[in-house]
């Protein structure tokens, strides 16, 4: 199979095709009103991928331009990887492991890491990157003299919208990602007083190795395979089709394009599969998949095709509503508002950033696709930043931060199939790598679910991925309630438990059972060592690991002497330590004040106060304290996810200046590109759900069995309201808030409980029923309950 054609080649293929007009794009006053507060819109085609706005179905993504002489749809597929199911095992870590350990307790951390290099790296050393599958090219002959120009992305209605008049020609171009029918399905109109006026040449590009045939009048073709990578051959077949449905007028094959002249419509399907089926099989046939997807949707239409799309994304996407107050800041486009964040006073600019968030995480997972990965499901680049996978310290986990807390609790799913997937690979790399039992990961996987050790120990030396995972989806189970998710989660928790407790070694000054070696992610101690026993974040984690294990075996009534075995070594974990400058300490010795980058963009030793709930104002004020003068140290400004992360951290101390303070730079132009998509840089999908995450903790917290109202309620936001916010324990929350002050509060249960409510100092203890709603109001400095 040939290199198939590029995107360049088919694009000054088609060129002549189009005219010189159709450059400038004069505005429409008329048009430029006051809209949707949940529409991201623009007075102007994008440039740049970060300004193209995304569509998704959890499996398939699509990147429009919104171009008017030619339109590119950049297309992606969850399961397109480079690479091929591959085993990258070192043989030689377990023997190595031994001598690393006792060089990390002698503190000879570059020794132990030149070692880990040379003995447990894996092999490859690196993991196998995302790949696009392509473009959809179209070229608009005579759309010269443009006006009234607008591009839109509709987050309640998914639906992505360009809009634009050459003449008396309306052109109207929509595009849906459709999870009902796994398409993409484009509409495109041109009417004009003379009638169909719409003409178009459409083809197909590919930095793949492929081929883009025609098949029949109607239908384009795209084969081909993933690349090599990293010395593992390419293995992963796809194949796109683009069926043209055209109302009136002419359609006319070509080679490898297809031509439509004096249409009125014009409706694409497109559809991709892959021959991926699991991590270890690539054997499926993409071909009868599309092909049976691609006649299901022509069979329905356009009208029912947005009507099902649109009914099934708005069960997800209305579940949460929230405003935070509107300005006048607020009619210009969104562009527009993001490069001028810093001096708009814009809240609805955060809210719109807010439902973004759970926009692009319903997009981007769903029940039976890939979890959502660095970018999401969104990609133009074969050799993307990080590869575009799962970085498994942080990146991962944040991903799904917002999905119970924001209503989307079952998009979940994904991660826990992938955990399920780890658990099995995992094994060979803890039994190899450590001698132990149960299950591990180190902290990058891709479709393979790879898990031995990249990149190198400076980075890739932390076994800590399967506990962070974990605590993951036990939020699942302590938002849900949902006993069978328990039941599926246990035996990862129980596999988790045991490599943990092979892997754990007293250490030789104190006895405390710490994990060497390990690391506070990608964070040195002292110039070019990371390697470390004992790093307050593995303590952190494997309290939460152990104790909920613990629980989750007495609610399922299993393995009670395991019980008590968790508890005993959990007893013998490190305690979290104040450093001499009033610090929460990032490692068992006292080494943050000399730590070679101050201003790390990773927070990791403050897990225990968000997400974790081990460190809070109320019950542990010491530590709490010491995790706010760490954030001081560390400082506000980082990559776009640590922004996002310090937006939670700020909240879960609650103060909400401060917090506030912080989402004002996640949204400025150096954090948010004029997409939305959260700046790294480069473009990477974790922020923008830290950010969801951050602003929901802004408004409602719950944790330790209490549910905070308002806890971190800047002043930039004095009224407002929120709508269908979830509580751990299975309770949903609406609040209303003015003057700086809480209004009214519903909760509503699905499970019973008593639950204890706060708001600023105000108490009260409620038992909530399922279908028996129950009413809080500030009443003076109380809470009264009705």
């Amino acid at each position: 199979m040939a290199q198939g054609p590029t995107r360049r080649e088919t694009l000054a293929g088609m060129a002549a095709l189009s005219l010189a007009g159709g450059t400038a794009h004069a505005a429409d006053p008329a048009r430029d009103q006051p809209g949707d507060p949940l529409l991201l819109w623009y007075r102007q085609p994008a440039q740049e991928w970060v300004e193209a706005l995304p569509i998704g179905n959890g499996r398939l993504g699509a990147m429009l331009f919104g171009g008017t002489g030619m339109e590119r749809i950049q297309l992606n597929e969850d399961s397109f990887f480079a690479g091929s199911p591959y085993d990258p095992t070192n043989p030689a870590a377990g023997a190595a492991m031994p001598r690393i350990r006792q060089l990390v307790f002698e503190e000879k951390w570059k020794e132990a890491q030149a070692l880990a290099d040379a003995a447990v790296l894996g092999r490859p050393s690196g993991q196998m990157p995302y790949q696009p599958i392509g473009d959809l090219l179209l070229v608009f002959p005579g759309t010269e003299g443009i006006r009234g120009y607008r591009r839109s992305l509709d987050l309640d209605g998914a639906v992505a919208t360009t809009e634009f008049r050459t003449g008396s020609i309306a052109h109207r171009r929509e595009a849906i990602a459709s999870a009902v029918d796994q398409v993409i399905a484009v509409r495109l109109t041109a009417r004009g007083s003379r009638g169909g006026a719409l003409a178009a040449t459409i083809a197909l590009a590919s930095p793949q190795q492929s081929e883009s045939v025609v098949e029949g009048h109607d239908t384009l073709v795209l084969r081909g395979i993933g690349p090599a990578a990293r010395g593992v051959p390419g293995g992963i077949r796809f194949e796109t089709r683009v069926r043209v449905i055209a109302t009136g007028g002419t359609v006319t094959a070509g080679k490898s394009d297809i031509a439509i002249d004096q249409a009125s419509e014009v409706l694409l399907l497109i559809a991709t599969a892959t021959s991926f089926r699991r991590f270890d099989d690539i054997s499926g046939d993409p071909s009868p998949i599309v092909r049976g997807q691609i006649d299901a949707a022509a069979a329905k239409g356009w009208p029912r095709l947005l009507a099902d799309h649109q009914a099934d994304h708005r069960r997800l996407f209305r579940r949460m509503s929230i405003d935070l107050g509107r300005t006048a800041a607020a009619d210009l486009p969104t562009d527009e508002r993001i490069r001028r964040s810093a001096e708009l006073d814009d809240p609805a600019l955060a809210a719109l950033y807010h439902q973004y968030g759970r926009y692009l995480l319903i997009a981007s997972s769903r029940p039976g696709t890939q979890p959502a990965n660095l970018q999401g499901i969104w990609n133009e680049r074969t050799r993307p930043s990080w590869d575009s996978k799962w970085t498994l310290n942080i990146n991962a986990q944040m991903n799904y931060w917002p999905a119970d807390m924001t209503g989307l609790g079952e998009l979940t799913e994904p991660l826990l199939r992938m955990v399920q997937e780890l658990s099995i690979t995992g094994q060979r790399t803890a039994r190899n790598d450590w001698g132990a039992r149960g299950w591990m990961a180190y902290h990058n996987t891709d479709i393979f679910r790879a898990t031995a050790m990249v990149d190198g120990s400076l980075w890739g030396m932390w076994p800590m991925s399967g506990a962070w995972l974990l605590a993951s989806l036990w939020d699942h189970w302590d938002y849900s309630r949902d006993r069978d998710f328990l039941a599926a989660l246990y035996p990862l928790m129980r596999g988790a438990c045991d490599f943990y407790l092979d892997a754990l070694a007293p250490h030789p000054q104190t006895g405390e059972l710490v994990m060497n070696p390990s690391n506070s992610p990608e964070n040195a101690h002292h110039p070019g060592a990371s390697l470390a026993a004992g790093a307050a974040m593995d303590s952190q984690l494997l309290r939460d690991l152990f104790a909920r294990t613990a629980e989750a075996a007495a609610l399922l009534g299993r393995d009670g002497a395991r019980r008590q075995a968790l508890l005993a070594a959990r007893a013998r974990l490190p305690g979290d330590k104040i450093g001499k400058a009033g610090q929460l300490q990032e490692w068992r010795e006292d080494w943050d004040m000399q730590a070679p980058e101050m201003q790390h963009r990773h927070v990791s030793h403050l897990y225990a106060l968000y997400p974790g709930e081990q460190i809070t104002v109320h019950d542990t004020p010491a530590l709490a304290g010491a995790a706010r003068r760490s954030l001081e140290i560390r400082g506000d400004d980082a990559t776009g996810w640590g922004i996002g992360w310090r937006i939670n951290l700020w909240a879960r101390l609650e103060d909400g200046e401060r917090a506030h303070r912080v989402v004002k730079m996640l949204l400025d132009p150096s954090r948010t590109y004029p997409n939305m998509f959260d700046a790294h840089p480069p473009f990477q999908i974790d922020g923008n759900f830290g950010g969801t995450a951050g602003i929901t903790q802004m408004l409602l917290q719950s944790y330790r069995r209490t549910i905070h109202l308002l806890p971190a309620l800047p002043a930039a936001w004095p009224a407002g309201s929120v709508r269908g916010a979830r509580a751990r324990g299975d309770v949903t929350v609406d609040l209303r808030w003015a003057d700086g002050r809480l209004a009214e509060a519903t909760l509503a249960a699905g499970t019973p409980g008593i639950h204890q409510l706060r708001c600023g100092k105000a108490t009260a203890r409620v038992r909530l029923e399922p279908g028996r709603p129950r009413v809080v109001r500030l009443d003076g400095e109380q809470l009264a309950v009705s």
